[in-house]
């Protein structure tokens, strides 16, 4: 796949997972704990589509690593979130299980496009 179509493909499927995540946690029912969760969660997964964006748009090859470094970090961190939700039971197998696995997806082809870019 050329990098520019990589780069919109990309761009679309972590926006998209932004917001649909955004639209779930609205479905979590309130607590000052599960508030902070949904929020870190909520945080992680659109700063992964912003730094995703950034990494597109950098002026050299070092920020462009740097921006991917953390789309990764972001990226594991969504997923640590939802794994909190679904074990504490916060939000049912069905609603997250989607989102896990695009989310998972995201991460092994960024971890996997990192790899890559550094060697």
């Amino acid at each position: 796949m050329k990098q520019d179509v990589f780069n919109e493909v990309f761009r679309n499927r972590t926006k998209a997972l932004a917001l649909k995540v955004v639209r779930e946690s609205e479905e979590i029912k309130y607590s000052d704990a599960l508030g902070i969760i949904r929020k870190q969660l909520i945080r992680s997964v659109t700063s992964t589509a912003a730094n995703f964006r950034a990494v597109c748009r950098a002026r050299s090859e070092r920020e462009r690593f740097a921006k991917l470094c953390i789309v990764v970090e972001e990226a594991d961190e969504s997923l640590f979130w939802m794994e909190l939700l679904l074990e504490g039971e916060f939000i049912t197998t069905e609603k997250i299980a989607p989102l896990y696995q695009e989310a998972e997806e995201i991460l092994k082809v960024m971890s996997s496009f990192k790899s890559k870019f550094k060697s």
